[in-house]
């Protein structure tokens, strides 16, 4: 049976875009989107107005053209609740500490129906979440993670539309399935397989989700004194997530501390009985690559054995290979495409009038934290991770005080996530 005859995505950023003209132009299927109501869909809803519902994908790259093109989507639905009808598979294209909120709103027969979940961007434990609220509705749904999303898609003008461009595309993703190698495995193997990306079959979801690069970087990147005062706004200039101090975080230290948040979750996912990862090659072979005459092979390959210095002065070298797309082609001034110009996104007054906080770090603050619960549920130490979560909750505590009588979303409050750690780690 064909689960991709009828396909729902949630969420309305980017990536659901793209993913969006994958899957209608190769599975064609019947496809619908739905999108919470906030400020920012409703940019993105009156622009699929506009368009007659229809989406356009285009790339940075000539070597990315199979994922650029165009669809028109067969239903769209602002705000969950609002959704209908009998769909075969729901892609979640929404942040991962959203994840059991989206399926709480959608309406108990739609997702009677459904037969697959996929899991677009789930942190370590997503899956057994997600499985664990389906079997507690008493439905039954095959539930799919992959590592991450498959690469760097943004709007075409900077703000929500039909419109995005990909400028960046990984070389291979993981997956990992509820029901092993399952025919939807198959089917979206073959999909990623058209547009060039390897998708590596895994022995279980968590497996897959633990190749998320995310889980390794992003807590250095925006858990430091650089992007927090940037992020409330205590510096007010613009400043880029992945470029070298002073344009952005990256220093020397904070390499150092990405290095040793490597080794405890390379602890923890020893404790989970999940494979090793060379961090470097990762970041690399997986990920976003580099020229080689940046980085040898063989740095690459002995990356695991090397001493802890020279290991950090590989990344390091990793990020300033980085700062530009090496791969691009360069302009007639011989200036290639500012890859690493990713602006720091301060806070920001959302639709309730209430201050907020963007995606990231608020779904790398969840990440971290659903590690840290599962460190301490195996008894292990974390102390990078720990000061990570005290630096970030610690800077909620300092701007809720500046920002006293204003009105705050929940997001400045320290949580415990404390629901989900305990589902989840009901697995283990």
């Amino acid at each position: 049976m064909d689960g991709f005859k009828r396909v729902l995505l949630l969420g309305t950023g980017p990536a659901a875009v793209q993913q969006a003209v994958l899957v209608k132009n190769a599975f064609h299927c019947e496809a619908g989107i739905a999108g919470r109501v906030s400020s920012r869909s409703e940019l993105f809803m009156a622009a699929l107005r506009t368009s007659g519902n229809r989406l356009s994908s285009k790339v940075q790259n000539e070597s990315h053209r199979l994922m650029a093109g165009e669809c028109c989507l067969d239903q769209v639905f602002h705000g969950y609740d609002t959704a209908t009808g009998k769909w075969d598979t729901v892609i979640l294209n929404v942040t991962a500490d959203a994840y059991l909120n989206v399926l709480r709103s959608l309406n108990r027969d739609l997702l009677a129906h459904v037969k697959c979940i996929l899991l677009i961007s789930p942190t370590l434990g997503s899956n057994s979440l997600v499985h664990n609220y389906i079997q507690e509705t008493g439905l039954e749904a095959e539930i799919i993670s992959c590592s991450t999303y498959l690469g760097d898609t943004r709007w075409v003008n900077g703000k929500p539309s039909s419109s995005v461009l990909t400028t960046a595309v990984k070389r291979k993703l993981f997956i990992g399935s509820t029901q092993g190698k399952s025919p939807s495995i198959n089917r979206l193997t073959e999909l990623y397989r058209q547009v060039g990306i390897t998708l590596e079959f895994m022995s279980s979801p968590l497996e897959a989700e633990s190749r998320n690069i995310s889980l390794f970087v992003h807590p250095a990147l925006f858990m430091n004194e650089f992007s927090l005062n940037t992020l409330f706004r205590q510096r007010p200039e613009i400043k880029y997530v992945y470029k070298l101090f002073p344009e952005g975080p990256i220093t020397y230290g904070l390499i150092h501390e990405m290095s040793e948040c490597w080794k405890e979750l390379l602890t923890i996912f020893e404790a989970l009985n999940l494979k090793s990862i060379n961090l470097l090659k990762f970041m690399t072979e997986d990920n976003y690559p580099v020229r080689a005459e940046s980085l040898p092979q063989s740095s690459i390959d002995s990356f695991m054995s090397l001493e802890p210095i020279h290991q950090e002065y590989l990344l390091y070298i990793r990020y300033a290979s980085l700062l530009i797309d090496p791969f691009s082609e360069p302009d007639s001034e011989g200036r290639y495409y500012d890859f690493s110009a990713v602006p720091i996104q301060p806070v920001f007054i959302n639709r309730d009038g209430a201050w907020d906080i963007p995606r990231m770090p608020k779904e790398d603050y969840y990440r971290t934290k659903i590690i840290q619960g599962l460190a301490r549920h195996l008894k292990l130490s974390s102390p990078i991770i720990d000061t990570f979560i005290d630096r970030y909750e610690q800077q909620l505590m300092f701007s809720s005080h500046l920002l006293q009588g204003q009105k705050l979303s929940e997001a400045f409050q320290a949580q415990d996530f404390s629901e989900d750690i305990q589902l989840i780690c009901s697995y283990f």
